[in-house]
């Protein structure tokens, strides 16, 4: 059994009931916190319907009021812990900072830097003490009221436990059971569960508690901001709390995004100093964890700015970011894009020495380039409200330094817009996943040029229908780089497609002027001439190794060419590239059966291995690898194949006329079907022989030159009808003659099958009906039925000229997405090639499902959730509602 199919049978069986029912009842630490970790189990990977189970226990039975009670108790329980506590480890912090500053006496700068960030004036230290006192004492009067029968009353002489923890450099039991806590409430959210995000601010009951305002409240005390300024930020972070403050800021993004408004304006506009803690977390060095555990500060920092985007996520307005540009210096969040971009450069260069050493390692999340891409993001979003931060963005700006870092950013991002269920339009931007660099330069411009437009003008339906096949293809080529070779024949797919195009001109040149070669028998080279090939390779290439001058390799260049016309080298190189390049045989054979251009190519190589074991007339047919590369030479067959079935039947019809003619003309025209014919003479058909049996010998009888292939019975067959004396012959004396030399005959000549019947005399009594025969047929099969045939193959033609006519203006004056042509852009601030290129680029919505398909479901925003949806139901329906049609932000 799967995981959800494992929590959908407990809950079944009655588990949500169980927890919550222990939740509210339970007056044990460890059975809540047992409670608390079965609960986060059954919600695990977002679980729908373990959510909707909580939810519509909590509301029917009427006692979410009893059951979010308890969080909300436990919440303020470990607010005053924690300021109960916090001076203490600030203290001991400035003792630890300042052991450490004695010892580095020899490094005057490094003591200097950490005094001025680490050590507290004592008039300072001496007022958070005595509030830490009176804070303490209220605390323990508030524990023993709360539960006096618990192992947090210490009346019978044994230390508490938030006492005990904090002799052994521990958090306390109620500020540690907060993870999973907020762990729950995350779960309850996942997947953007609206109803529960709201059910966790407001319950409706006679008393609410807002559980959303409490865990900003508690990010707010945990960081310390209720006992010092924010530059002291680090004092209060170390390793035994960091996880937990990933914890409290992965929660509050959850109880946003969706996105949920009233959420993001309960967490915008509380009169907390939440928001001042969570751009603080951003813009500060987190000294001295950053010295230690950077990783932990990047996570640390990588989920603050996941909050602020949860907060403005899918907005309108203007609000929630002002409130967040008031507080934050647009330099300052410029610095921090490019510092985590250099100590991304100083990582990448580490992980290449150790891949280089045979060592791999995944790459995390939390990487510094990953770091400063969620924040550029989050600049980027702010930047559309600051105009100095537009600026700054750019490279190039007002600062010239760390254009590098801004560039990098810049290239790895991208927009699109959306529309939303409710018709609201809304743009998104999001980094452009990895795996998107491996998408190859030949199959872009084969999607851009062969997708097909819908009845609204728009290409999106057949693009997306190929976005599995791109993303699948990106995914080959990522592996394509671990092979050398193969890669290497790949990436010059084009350049083996020309010279095999030029190799089989060149033979086939060879061939029409020098046919019959000499020195060359039954389509294989002489084994002296060919170890005289092989052996001029050698010699040439000992001298272009030893005297690499220009003659010796261009001498190398053409014994290597005249050496590959008689093998098939190029092609199967040009075979591995192509494999290479389609991943066919990683698709299965069934694929690779079904797959028209690779069976194309295996077609070409077999042809080359008949020219150069069979006979060399067989390059001739390579030619016809013009009519694959030329797409007007492709339109002249598919003027043919197009309407193929309208020719095919015109041709029935003139076959039936044909066959009727023919019956008239044995009824009554028998003796007029005399034809005039040329007999070959004895010598000729002799010579004819001979050269058909050259031609057998050199491969097509079993025996060869000695084999049993004599022109006795060729001569006999021709000669067996041959009226030896005449030079005329009668041509209708059975019904399937007659309908041969009408076929024939008639309609090769330009008149009918009367210019080529007897010219009868005037006199004759069926010279009227003679007449009139041969006027029918001229006018019936000719005129009519055969232009009928050439009218099909020409409108055909044109409409297929017109067609690409329409596609290339089409390509050139309308948008790819939304189908809005360029004159719409006229007197608008934004330009057709600038909505093209950055609003509706083509490749940003393919990028765009990439990353929806390689994220982690429950990792999800608000408008990735809504897309993901939207593409299972477009593979269903095959409609696609997110995509904008007909409209734009700028129009």
């Amino acid at each position: 059994m799967s995981l959800p199919e494992v929590q959908c049978h407990l809950d079944k069986e009655g588990a949500s009931d169980l927890v919550i029912d222990l939740i509210m009842n339970t007056t044990s630490d460890r059975v809540f916190q047992e409670s608390i970790l079965l609960a986060i189990a059954l919600l695990e990977g977002g679980n729908t319907t373990i959510q909707r189970s909580f939810f519509c226990r909590l509301t029917e039975d009427k006692k979410s009021e009893k059951f979010f009670r308890v969080f909300y108790d436990r919440m303020k329980l470990a607010q005053l812990e924690i300021k109960a506590t916090v001076t203490v480890n600030t203290s001991d912090l400035g003792n630890r900072k300042r052991d450490d500053d004695s010892q580095d006496k020899d490094a005057p700068v490094r003591k200097k830097a950490r005094d001025s960030a680490v050590v507290i004036a004592e008039d300072v230290r001496e007022q958070l003490l005595e509030a830490s006192t009176a804070t303490k004492k209220a605390f323990n009067s508030y524990r023993r009221e709360a539960d006096p029968e618990d192992h947090f009353n210490s009346a019978d002489g044994q230390p508490s436990t938030g006492d005990k923890n904090q002799d052994e450099g521990e958090m306390s039991f109620v500020i540690v059971i907060m993870q999973p806590i907020l762990r729950f409430l995350q779960l309850l959210c996942e997947n953007h569960n609206r109803d529960l995000q709201n059910f966790l601010r407001c319950q409706n009951n006679k008393n609410n508690y807002n559980l959303v305002c409490e865990t900003l409240q508690f990010l707010d005390c945990i960081c310390g901001s209720t006992t010092g300024g924010l530059g002291l930020l680090g004092l209060y972070i170390n390793e035994k709390n960091v996880a937990l403050i990933n914890q409290t800021l992965e929660s509050l993004t959850e109880y946003c995004q969706g996105p949920c408004h009233e959420n993001q304006n309960c967490i915008a506009t509380h009169e907390s100093n939440g928001i001042d803690i969570i751009i603080a977390l951003i813009l500060n060095d987190i000294n001295p964890l950053g010295k230690k555990r950077m990783d932990l500060v990047l996570e640390l920092k990588n989920n603050a700015s996941k909050l602020l985007l949860a907060i403005m996520e899918s907005r309108h307005d203007s609000e929630n970011s002002e409130r967040i540009l008031y507080n934050m210096r647009p330099k300052e969040l410029v610095e921090v894009i490019k510092k985590a971009y250099l100590q991304g450069e100083v990582e990448f260069e580490d992980t290449k020495e150790e891949e280089d050493n045979g060592e791999e390692e995944e790459h995390d999340a939390a990487s510094p380039r990953n770091v400063g891409h969620n924040i550029y993001i989050l600049a980027h979003q702010l930047a559309r409200h600051n105009k100095e931060l537009s600026i700054m963005l750019k490279p190039g700006g007002a600062s010239g330094e760390g254009d590098e870092a801004l560039e990098f950013y810049a290239k790895h991002t991208a927009q699109i817009e959306i529309v939303r269920q409710d018709r609201t339009m809304e743009e998104i931007v999001f980094p452009v996943p990895n795996i998107c660099e491996f998408l190859t330069t030949e199959s872009k411009l084969r999607v851009y040029f062969t997708t097909e437009r819908d009845e609204q003008g728009s290409k999106i339906n057949d693009f997306f229908l190929r976005a599995e096949e791109l993303f699948n293809e990106m995914n080959w080529q990522k592996k394509l780089r671990a092979q050398p070779v193969l890669y290497w024949c790949s990436r010059n797919m084009s350049v083996w497609s020309n010279i095999s195009f030029n190799l089989a001109v060149l033979m086939n040149l060879l061939v029409c002027f020098f046919y019959p070669l000499e020195g060359i028998h039954a389509g294989m080279l002489d084994p002296h001439l060919s170890a005289l090939l092989w052996m001029g390779v050698l010699a040439t290439l000992l001298i272009v190794i030893i005297m690499p001058q220009p003659l010796g390799i261009r001498a190398l260049v053409i014994v290597t060419i005249i050496r590959l016309i008689f093998s098939v080298c190029n092609k199967v190189i040009f075979l591995m590239s192509f494999v290479g390049n389609e991943g066919t045989f990683a698709r299965g054979y069934r694929a690779m059966v079904f797959d028209v251009e690779f069976l194309y190519h295996l077609l070409y190589l077999a042809i080359c291995s008949l020219g150069v074991f069979v006979h060399v007339f067989f390059y001739s047919l390579l030619l016809f690898d013009l009519v694959y590369r030329e797409e007007t030479l492709l339109n002249v067959i598919k003027s043919v194949t197009r309407n193929g079935r309208s020719i095919v039947l015109t041709a029935v019809l003139a076959l039936i006329l044909v066959y009727l003619f023919s019956i008239v003309g044995y009824i009554f025209f028998k003796d007029d079907f005399i034809l005039e014919v040329d007999r070959i003479p004895n010598t000729t058909l002799k010579n004819g022989a001979s050269l058909a049996r050259e031609f057998l010998s050199a491969g097509m009888c079993p025996g060869g030159i000695d084999g049993n292939c004599t022109s006795e019975a060729l001569q006999e067959d021709v000669g067996t009808n041959i009226e030896e004396d005449s030079g005329k012959e009668r041509a209708c004396d059975s019904l399937l003659m007659c309908i041969v030399t009408v076929l024939s005959h008639g309609l090769r000549s330009g008149g009918g099958v009367g210019d080529v019947l007897r010219k009868p005399s005037k006199e004759e009594p069926l010279f009227a009906a003679r007449v009139i025969y041969d006027l029918l047929f001229f006018f019936m099969v000719i005129i009519i039925v055969l232009n009928l045939i050439f009218g099909v193959i020409i409108d055909t033609f044109a409409d297929l000229r017109s067609e690409k006519q329409k596609k290339e203006e089409v390509l050139k004056t309308t948008c790819f997405i939304c189908g809005l042509e360029r004159d719409k852009f006229d007197n608008k601030t934004v330009t057709f090639e600038g909505h093209i290129k950055e609003e509706h680029n083509m490749w940003h919505y393919l990028f765009f499902i990439v990353l929806v398909k390689v994220k982690d479901s429950t990792e999800y925003t608000g408008p990735e959730s809504y897309v993901a949806e939207m593409i299972k139901a477009f593979l269903e329906r095959a409609v696609l509602e997110y995509i904008v049609v007909g409209c734009c932000n700028s129009e």
